[in-house]
């Protein structure tokens, strides 16, 4: 890797944990667009319960891992809100980061070792004809 190539993906990873710990906190906490959708018919209160009518959320089931660490924006075990939603946005950035430039690698040993060598022999076979 390139000095160049490193201090573009360290300036890069450290914009996005900046943008996962502290920019997520100012979400709207409004409902999103899919979200209106499904209550559309329903009546809420304040809470956001649904008191009434009929509407798609009526049938929602919680998620098979509502009860992750990460479940909700948050993180399991931490009361502070914030806190939890900064804590859990930067380990969230930092585990996709370590997974692509884990797969990155292992793409880049295989052409190495695999389609380059291949390549390379084909052509010089070819220029030797």
């Amino acid at each position: 890797m390139t000095r160049k190539l490193g201090w573009f993906l360290g300036a890069g990873l450290l914009v996005a944990v900046a943008l996962a710990g502290v920019v997520s906190n100012f979400a709207s906490s409004h409902p999103d667009g899919l979200e209106s959708v499904i209550h559309q018919g329903c009546e809420l209160n304040e809470d956001g319960e649904i008191i009434g009518g009929e509407c798609v959320a009526q049938r929602a089931q919680d998620h098979e891992l509502a009860d992750s660490p990460f479940a909700d924006y948050g993180l399991a075990g931490v009361d502070n809100a914030v806190l939890g939603t900064a804590v859990s946005g930067v380990l969230g950035v930092l585990v996709t980061f370590a997974v692509g430039a884990g797969v990155f690698w292992l793409v880049r040993r295989r052409g190495r070792n695999g389609a380059t060598a291949g390549a390379l022999d084909s052509g010089s076979a070819a220029g030797s004809g």
